[in-house]
């Protein structure tokens, strides 16, 4: 006889509300990259949280937007394929903020399916007028019955505690789908990749990271020492991205790579030799060949 509980939970929201953040913080470890740039998260990131007898199996989403090429459209799909996937959902709003066309149609989404839901009220750091969150509160609340509506902040970790103790809630009785070490289900190539891709996302300008992806090439432990060997491409689709890539002298390439090998060495507890290329792929993000090989799925397009 078991006492085990699971729940698989979709985390949704518009761009740049903090759900990488807050999956981040439940987690007690960086799994999901962030920056300040909407759209930060591409690809459907599984964090895995196991106290005790609960284990919660987080789904990390794109933010919800309007599709502009092929790889919009893969994240489209992953938001669609992940709320109707999941026993209950997290919509991740912004302290202060109005009630979006897009949270709305996420609200519809749970009505629809009938899905047990948690609004987490993220950035309440940066309100001193809690009277806003209260009337935030009400306005969302009369849209749907959720489970719970919890105030928090990712950025100073207020809150999540209460978070994460009403997430539990929503576990169902059943055996645990993971180990119980395990924090997510990521290839270790992909989640190198994605650290490479928050550096340039925090480092340049808004045009350049978001017509860029990276691709790890190889990724080998040395078996003489406690090293791991990583070899990278950006791939980018000017050849002035390229450059403002690299950097003169390529000192921005050296920048984005520095700080990218200081984060992989903290999540795989060992020395990283990253080495990275830069190269250009005309309208990558319209070209499913390409998409496929850098990981974006070809059964999540259309026709």
């Amino acid at each position: 006889m078991t006492n085990n509980k699971n729940a698989f939970i979709a985390i949704v929201g518009r761009p740049n509300v903090g759900k990488s953040s807050i999956l981040n913080r439940l987690l007690g470890q960086k799994i999901s990259i962030v920056s300040s740039k909407p759209q930060t998260t591409r690809t459907r990131i599984t964090g895995i949280l196991t106290e005790a007898e609960t284990q919660l199996v987080f789904t990390d989403t794109p933010g919800l937007h309007k599709p502009h090429n092929d790889l919009d459209k893969y994240m489209l799909r992953s938001i669609s394929e992940s709320v109707a996937g999941v026993d209950a959902c997290m919509l991740v709003v912004e302290a202060g903020s109005k009630v979006y066309d897009e949270e709305k149609q996420f609200i519809e989404k749970f009505r629809a399916a009938n899905i047990p839901a948690v609004l987490a009220i993220n950035k309440t750091d940066k309100i001193t007028d809690k009277s806003v969150i209260a009337s935030q509160i009400a306005e969302i609340s009369s849209m749907y019955d959720f489970c719970a509506v919890v105030p928090c902040s990712a950025k100073t970790n207020d809150g999540t505690d209460a978070l994460k103790n009403e997430l539990k809630k929503l576990a169902l009785e059943g055996e645990h789908f993971f180990e119980e070490d395990m924090i997510t289900d990521q290839p270790e190539r992909i989640l190198a990749g994605e650290i490479v891709r928050e550096k340039m996302l925090r480092l340049l300008a808004k045009e350049v990271p978001h017509g860029s992806a990276v691709f790890v090439e190889s990724m080998k432990e040395r078996t003489d020492s406690n090293i791991i060997d990583i070899d990278a491409v950006i791939y980018c689709e000017k050849n002035s991205h390229k450059g403002i890539i690299i950097g003169k002298g390529g000192s921005m390439l050296k920048k984005i790579g520095t700080y990218a090998r200081t984060d992989m060495e903290k999540f795989f507890e060992c020395k990283v030799n990253l080495r990275l290329w830069v190269k250009v792929k005309e309208d990558w993000r319209n070209r499913e060949a390409v998409l496929r090989t850098l990981g974006y799925d070809e059964r999540n397009f259309d026709g």
